[in-house]
């Protein structure tokens, strides 16, 4: 990538960070000195900084139902509550309202006050939406209070429900709302009270509602009370059914427990239920997750023997594994004979298997497979054409690419703004982000159709080239927002990520804000991102002091309550960070955390410590490391040998030796830079004499030595002559 600045579109052109400030100025500003929505509210002038959690497309649909009601000249309603948080009034606005979002956006907008009256009056419009059969939104309404006022004051909450529920609704409908209530809001300890109660006056829980208490304490780690819980429902009801047990061993296999997950998935008919093609392709998954991919095709055969058809995505599933293993001609055979197991191959699976192809840089493969599947009358889909495409541009057949866009283009198999998109994609994908650029810049100035497919690669590929295009990826970003395409969650996390990297988190978590609260749900590539550039940004003192692994830290934590796991990019991350800060004390409880997780360490978190320990001059602990990897069967990398070399080799050059030799045992070699390492410190250390013979030892292993090694093995064949 050339560092000259790039050519931009004149109207493209912003600096990052005076755009930044100044947009969230005004908006920050206008929002402030006038809300619109706050005349139809009771708390409006008593309370106007009061939080409220409503996104922009909440905003617009009530704004858009509160102008309906005014229409229908039913003005008096609003009027009426906007005096007094009148739980009747409040009832009759949501019932107005008509779509179940529309009137829960509106609960949460009015809900701006939680004294105790107000949180009775709550409780009185839950009733009342019960008693009108709109339970849903009575759920949402518990939920939203019970997040609001904390599992303290939800005790008092639950007696104000209690109290008067009979005038309005059954004891069940009350109890399962209160139940789904702090089920939404995460408090489990609360909920298993409520199901208690459920059982001290009669009523049986029900099922879906138990199912999401079963995901809850999984998810948390309470297994003990899973099962309780479990026998309770074998005693006193509801019977478990298929639906319990899928949900159930996902849980499971989610939190690392696969073989928990696949001995209830064996247990199931003892309970009158029978594997259905659910339960088996979560155990598959689970199991290709793992790479364990040979233990996945015997679940297939396993229940095409008892019986159950495997679905499309059960071959998709396992062809997929195979081929990000690399063993694509085993997943070509599975591919082929799937039509003799009575199934059907998709769009999907030809998509799975091209990829595989790709990845592979078998082109002629994928092209062969994709001429067999028009053969077949099976129409490809946007998909199909990023991977072909993307195909020939990434591995240097752009011709082969830009020809394959133009049959496509003469054949109308897609409409030209995907045509457009996947053009500019391809141009990303090849590293010719320059190239990129002027295609979109010249296809807007011609008004050409596009997407927000097409300003996502750009902005993406800016982004992974850090600091000097973050300004153009801006920019874009400006230039999409102005032609009211609205950017998505791919964009919004490929930006965050790209100011992470350029260490610019107060705008990486200002960008994170924004996105939540345009209603986008951040996943684990966000999160994670933003807990590595709060981990690495910076000097170290100077992320110490501002308390940047807090930072990573309180957004670690922050998955947890979105409902998001943290995977292991997530556990090296911030495994990383703590040993970079030297602190190898909490880096080794993250790994237990890890450990606890389901989660086994790979060769990188292993790297990581190792690093760790030789920063901090514990060059034992970092062997012993080297050590329990070997012993895991865990196969060492080139960055295992060059972080124990360059440890060692400040440290102890005997070390050095045993370590060398116990590699090349192993018959791992290093490379030249770390070989180069080794025989300098025989050099400086007087012995020419193991120089020689470490690279003559070297050279036995074809050893590709450069420039450097063969000045270094001259050096100390002039010293061995000399002494």
């Amino acid at each position: 990538m050339s560092g000259e600045v790039r050519r931009t579109h004149p109207s493209l052109k912003v600096h990052y960070h005076t755009l930044n400030s100044s947009r969230t100025t005004s908006e920050t500003s206008c929002y402030q000195s006038f809300d619109y929505l706050t005349q139809f509210l009771p708390f409006a002038a008593n309370n106007p900084n009061s939080k409220c959690s409503i996104n922009s497309n909440e905003r617009r649909k009530v704004t858009v139902g509160l102008s309906r009601i005014i229409k229908n000249q039913q003005g008096y309603v609003l009027k009426g509550f906007s005096r007094s948080f009148c739980p009747f009034f409040l009832v009759k606005v949501m019932k107005l309202l008509y779509c179940r979002e529309t009137a829960f956006g509106f609960f949460k907008l009015a809900f701006r006050d939680d004294n105790q009256q107000t949180v009775q009056s709550c409780c009185v419009a839950a009733h009342l939406l019960a008693a009108e059969n709109l339970r849903f939104l009575a759920q949402d309404v518990v939920s939203c209070v019970i997040g609001r006022i904390g599992p303290s004051r939800s005790r008092d909450l639950v007696g104000y429900m209690w109290g008067g529920h009979c005038e309005y609704e059954s004891d069940f409908s009350v109890l399962d709302t209160l139940m789904r209530g702090f089920l939404n809001a995460e408090m489990g300890s609360e909920a298993l009270e409520i199901v208690r109660r459920m059982r001290e006056v009669g009523v049986i829980p029900s099922l879906s509602a138990i199912v999401i208490l079963f995901r809850l304490l999984i998810r948390v780690g309470d297994y003990g009370t899973v099962w309780k819980v479990f026998r309770d429902m074998i005693r006193k009801g509801p019977y478990p059914c298929n639906y319990t047990f899928s949900a159930m061993i996902l849980g499971f296999c989610r939190n690392g427990l696969l073989n928990v997950g696949e001995s209830l998935l064996q247990v199931m008919w003892k309970f009158q239920c029978e594997p259905d093609v659910f339960a088996y392709n979560i155990v598959i998954y689970a199991n290709c997750a793992r790479g364990q991919t040979a233990d996945a095709l015997r679940w297939v055969e396993l229940m095409i023997v008892r019986g159950c058809k495997p679905s499309i995505v059960t071959f998709s599933t396992v062809i997929s594994a195979m081929c990000k293993e690399g063993n694509v001609v085993e997943a070509r055979k599975l591919f082929d004979e799937v039509p003799d197991l009575g199934v059907c191959p998709n769009t999907i699976m030809y998509n799975t298997m091209m990829d595989g192809y790709v990845k592979a840089r078998e082109i002629d493969q994928a092209n062969m497979l994709f001429e067999e599947m028009r053969n077949r009358s099976i129409s490809p889909d946007g998909i199909t054409f990023n991977i072909l495409i993307g195909g020939h541009y990434k591995y240097g057949r752009e011709d082969d690419g830009e020809r394959l866009l133009r049959d496509f283009s003469v054949s109308g198999l897609l409409p030209d703004s995907s045509l457009y998109d996947i053009y500019v994609s391809g141009l990303c994908w090849a590293d010719r982000l320059d190239d990129a650029m002027a295609v979109l810049e010249d296809m807007l100035e011609k008004g050409f159709p596009l997407s927000v497919v097409a300003f996502n690669s750009v902005i993406a590929a800016c982004s992974r080239l850090g600091m000097g295009d973050l300004d153009g990826a801006q920019s874009l970003w400006n230039e999409m927002e102005g032609r009211g395409i609205s950017p998505d969650v791919v964009a919004f996390s490929a930006f965050i990520n790209g100011l992470s990297k350029a260490g610019l988190m107060e705008e990486a978590y200002n960008m994170f804000l924004d996105m939540s609260r345009k209603g986008f749900v951040p996943n684990n590539f966000v999160y994670n991102s933003l807990i590595g550039g709060f981990c690495y940004c910076g000097k170290l003192s100077d992320a110490l002091r501002q308390g940047r692994m807090k930072s990573a830290i309180d957004m670690f934590m922050d998955m947890f309550r979105t409902g998001l796991t943290p995977d292991i990019i997530t556990y090296n991350t911030l495994i990383g960070g703590y040993c970079k800060a030297f602190d190898m004390v909490r880096a080794d409880e993250f790994l237990y955390k890890m450990y606890a997780s389901g989660w086994e360490p790979d060769i990188t978190t292993y790297n990581i410590r190792m690093h760790g320990f030789c920063s901090s001059r514990k060059i034992n602990r970092a062997v012993m490391i080297l050590d329990e990897l070997v012993s895991r069967g865990v196969v060492p990398d080139t960055v295992t040998y060059n972080t124990m070399m360059n440890g060692v080799c400040v440290d102890i050059l005997d070390r050095a030796m045993i370590l060398t030799a116990k590699l090349l045992k192993l018959s791992f070699l290093p490379n030249v830079v770390t070989a180069n390492v080794l025989l300098s410190q025989f050099c400086r250390q007087g012995m020419p004499e193991k120089a020689l013979m470490w690279g003559r030892r070297l050279s036995q292993f074809s050893f590709c030595f450069d420039e450097i090694t063969y000045k270094i093995l001259d050096r100390a064949y002039q010293y061995a002559r000399r002494s």
